[in-house]
């Protein structure tokens, strides 16, 4: 597992790049405020129910949470079965919400 600041990531975005983003919160979290990653909830990776990017194995992976404690548990769990190249989010929604509001 990588660390990634919210500066680079967002730069990446700004940049347009393709980048395979995921949201490790809960729904209600989700609805409230996201920066357009795929949700899959911490539970549902952990119970393996991770069909959505079972193809990324070999690809960078970016994981978020609120605050980068369950982004970075999925980014340990995936890599103890085969996903070669996770990134965790550090600070997580307050770090960005922090560094650049609601915007993404």
């Amino acid at each position: 597992m990588q660390n990634i600041s919210v500066e680079e990531l967002k730069l990446r975005m700004d940049n347009g790049e393709e980048i395979n983003l995921i949201d490790v919160r809960e729904p209600v979290e989700n609805a409230a405020f996201n920066i357009g990653g795929k949700l899959i909830p911490l539970g549902k990776i952990q119970n393996m129910q991770i069909s959505e990017i079972e193809n990324l194995k070999e690809g960078e992976l970016i994981f978020y949470c609120r605050s980068g404690s369950r982004s970075m548990v999925a980014c340990l769990f995936l890599e103890s079965f085969g996903f070669k190249n996770t990134k965790n989010l550090t600070g997580g929604m307050l770090e960005w919400q922090s560094k650049f509001g609601n915007g993404k």
